[in-house]
């Protein structure tokens, strides 16, 4: 079947962990011949251009470019706030004469969502993390609304959907649950999974580029078996941890291990590096867990997400945000020991190691999540669905 050339517009933040879950969707939509304008910040830009999409320059207010992000929900949910109102009119600038026949848009950019109630188009919300459940209203968004400054927080979000041209001008409903939404997650990351609304909501699992890869790597021909230890681009700077963790797996026989510290730490902080450890600032982590037998993680959505695709084990040391959540996610699993950072020491990362891969019962769990991850579809399913809204 052949579908007319849209104009798809994907409106997001200039944080990293939000561009790439949906950039191979981009990619995707792009090769099947649609326009895609992606509304985004600079920090972003190469990105966004290299997925073939044209760049809509949309300056943010949000604290991105020092991680200087404030302490408190509420503090952090007006931060968004503030950055939708100051969006709304560079999206305008942009959008009023070249209207999208479709807007994307993440979790984070609901200026979006304000723009094409405006316009009449459809839009779909493209979610990186976990979605709200039934009862979330309850069980999360009551206590948030009882928080200091809550109140007026609510009081300038309803003053602007008053004046923005939004046609859904209440509150809770506009940054409630959208009526579409594509969680770019394994349903198995979905807390209360059973309690979402699959009528509004289609887990189509990490979207990755299946015909290339990041990066290439070999195993080496002695290595009995791998081991990835990674925190991801973010937090770090963590000298003391990567060396208990060399102290934990450096030496052992049979195992080959790559650590990747990251731009903030410099290597000669960790001391000798043995002999069965290689250590980068970055790697190409899905080439790695392709090939590896476990992995130490923080337990970010998108390396929980890469470590259930491949179907490996894992160590969660989570670091900030939702990471704890999901640290403890992987273990109800079956399939992860969560370990905080404070408690990694060389003997509870070895211990941790040995149970994990020593237990027939984590190997099946594994297998059976990745068989699972890989069923939801991924890019390819996301890009039919999103291309449904177009007939």
């Amino acid at each position: 079947m052949t579908r007319r050339r849209a104009h798809i517009a994907m409106v997001g933040i200039p944080v990293v962990s939000h561009v790439l879950p949906s950039l191979e969707v981009i990619r995707e939509l792009v090769a099947r011949g649609h326009r895609v304008t992606y509304a985004n910040g600079s920090a972003v830009a190469d990105r966004i251009t290299a997925a073939g999409a044209e760049l809509v320059p949309c300056a943010s207010t949000l604290p991105v470019a020092d991680n200087n992000w404030p302490d408190g929900p509420v503090a952090v949910m007006d931060l968004f706030l503030g950055n939708a109102v100051q969006a709304l009119p560079q999206l305008r600038a942009a959008y009023d004469h070249d209207p999208a026949d479709l807007y994307l848009y993440d979790i984070g950019a609901y200026a979006a969502r304000a723009l094409a109630e405006a316009q009449g188009r459809p839009l779909m919300q493209l979610s990186p993390t976990y979605v709200a459940w039934d009862g979330y209203d309850q069980d999360v968004a009551a206590h948030l609304w009882r928080l200091p400054g809550a109140d007026a927080y609510r009081t300038r979000f309803a003053r602007w959907l008053a004046e923005c041209g939004a046609s859904t001008t209440d509150v809770d409903a506009f940054s409630g649950r959208p009526a579409r939404t594509l969680a770019l997650i394994t349903r198995a990351m979905q807390p209360h999974a059973d309690r979402v609304d699959t009528g509004t909501v289609t887990f189509v699992g990490p979207c990755f580029d299946a015909r290339e890869s990041e990066g290439s790597w070999t195993r080496p021909a002695a290595a009995e078996n791998v081991l990835l230890v990674s925190l991801g681009s973010a937090f770090t700077r963590r000298p003391e941890f990567y060396r208990q963790c060399l102290a934990a797996f450096g030496g052992r026989p049979g195992w080959h291990v790559v650590l990747q510290i990251g731009k903030y730490t410099d290597p000669r902080e960790l001391g000798t590096i043995p002999s069965n450890v290689e250590v980068h600032s970055w790697v190409p982590q899905r080439a790695i867990l392709e090939q590896a037998d476990a992995f130490v993680t923080h337990a970010g959505m998108g390396g929980c997400g890469e470590g259930l695709m491949a179907g490996v084990p894992m160590i969660a040391v989570p670091q900030a945000a939702d990471q704890f959540t999901n640290a403890d996610r992987l273990v109800e699993l079956g399939v992860a020991r969560r370990i905080d950072t404070e408690d990694a020491t060389a003997e509870t990362l070895r211990n941790a190691l040995d149970g994990l891969v020593a237990d027939a019962e984590v190997a099946r769990r594994s297998a059976q999540l990745r068989a699972d991850a890989r069923a939801e579809g991924g890019t390819m399913r996301a890009a039919d669905l999103i291309e449904n809204l177009l007939d």
